[in-house]
């Protein structure tokens, strides 16, 4: 007769199916996201390699500027669970409010740099003089997005901390699906070119704004909680944002110096080090879904006051870190004569590449640790803490990093100090969650 789970089994399977019911719509809106981007290349391609060429730069200020604002959804997740653990779901809502009208205030001001200083901003990344004025056209209209964008990315945070991660993922195909037949209309149909482009992507963002709205303005109503702009509450947002702030700006910096220092290795080494940071982003996919899913999970431990189960959640999601990135890794060694033909044919780029996709795929189980552990601590409010531990490895990496060319080290010299990078975050992350200080709890941290 099979034994009846032990009490250790039921609350591991338990936190399995949370993490599950969480992290999977996760990842598919993780997923959905660059695939706006990708669209816009397929469409703008067949105009032409100026077109194509413009829109390479300014969807890469676009990412830039967006990205550094992801703040908006990470603060806004641990606080509006760490509410809905207190049991008080109109503050969570206004919470999230509050993160709402910050993302619109901050899209505003992006909108206000980018338009007067677009050209100035595209021949600082060096656009041709054949694709500066499409990269113009582009950044120009698509900055009239940007206040949806993050409004976007405030709403994702305000439903993660409401434990919902499916909102978030029929919006993201729907916005994608309209996105891709907007492309086609209004580059082709409407003959509006590139600049359809961006008008096609920016009603796609104002649409997915626009629902994520109605759903949050839906639960405020519900449970009466108010939607007017609160100054103290705006402000306390911003306050919490910015040492994450801080830690994307490190982590960018990161992986710019990554790129620079590629760039001086040579033509090969660069073509490769495209290849496998593109990987390294994919493979991120699926561990930072599972760290949304502990964001959640976390805040809402914390807000119910419930140490034993943060601490419970905290060591099976690691666990799920390190399993996904054995899983991964194994992947990447067991498929790379599938995907390495898809991106170059040049023995000398397959050359530098393959080294340094082996060690991506050794740092798997390492790069899920950081994830998951990165994800409680924000889930916890320790913003702070991420953020000096950034600059920390920051300070680390640079230099080591800047080292490989003078020491005459290649890419794979190069992915190895990568790896330094991925193992120092590891220890200031193990550090802190083993010292218990983040196991703060209440309604705010």
């Amino acid at each position: 007769m099979p034994q009846a789970p032990t009490r250790e089994q039921r609350s591991a399977r338990r936190h399995d199916r949370e993490i599950i019911a969480l992290a999977v719509p996760a990842f598919g809106a993780l997923v959905a996201e660059p695939l706006f981007v990708m669209v816009d290349s397929a469409v703008i391609g067949h105009l032409g390699t100026p077109q194509l060429a413009g829109l390479g730069v300014a969807a890469a200020l676009l990412t830039t500027a967006v990205s550094i604002f992801v703040f908006l959804a990470y603060a806004t997740t641990a606080a509006v669970a760490r509410r809905v653990g207190a049991g008080d779901l109109p503050a969570a809502i206004r919470q999230g409010m509050d993160g709402i009208w910050l993302a619109l205030l901050l899209g505003a001001a992006v909108i206000a740099v980018v338009l007067p200083t677009a050209p100035a901003l595209i021949d600082l990344f060096g656009a041709s003089s054949t694709a500066a004025p499409y990269a113009v056209t582009y950044l120009r209209i698509s900055a009239l997005g940007i206040p949806a964008m993050l409004i976007v990315l405030a709403a994702t945070g305000v439903l993660r901390g409401l434990q919902d991660t499916r909102t978030p993922l029929y919006v993201a195909v729907g916005g994608f699906a309209a996105n891709a037949a907007l492309n086609i209309t209004l580059v082709y149909g409407a003959g509006l070119g590139i600049a359809g482009s961006a008008w096609g992507t920016v009603i796609a963002q104002c649409a997915m704004a626009a629902v994520y709205l109605a759903v949050v303005i839906r639960g405020a109503r519900r449970h009466g909680a108010s939607l007017r702009p609160d100054a103290a509450g705006i402000r306390a947002c911003a306050q919490a944002g910015a040492p994450l702030l801080v830690r994307t700006l490190s982590l960018r910096a990161v992986l710019m110096i990554a790129t620079g220092v590629a760039a001086r290795l040579g033509d090969a080494d660069i073509a490769a080090h495209q290849i496998v940071l593109t990987l390294w982003s994919l493979l991120s996919f699926a561990l930072d879904a599972i760290a949304i899913a502990g964001q959640a999970i976390i805040g809402r431990y914390l807000g119910a006051a419930d140490t034993d189960g943060a601490r419970a959640a905290c060591r099976r999601m690691v666990q799920w870190g390190i399993a996904s990135g054995v899983v991964l890794g194994v992947l990447v060694v067991a498929a790379r004569p599938l995907f390495i033909p898809l991106f170059t044919t040049d023995p000398a780029v397959h050359g530098a590449l393959l080294p340094a996709l082996l060690v991506v795929a050794l740092t798997q189980p390492v790069a899920g640790v950081v994830f998951i552990l990165d994800g409680v601590l924000m889930g916890a409010g320790d913003g702070p803490y991420l953020a000096w531990a950034m600059l920390l490895v920051l300070a680390v990496f640079a230099p080591v990093a800047l080292l490989v060319p003078t020491l005459g080290g290649g890419l794979t010299a190069l992915w190895w100090a990568m790896a330094l990078m991925m193992a120092v975050r590891m220890a200031t992350l193990w550090l802190r969650t083993r010292s218990g200080r983040w196991l703060v709890t209440g309604a705010t941290r």
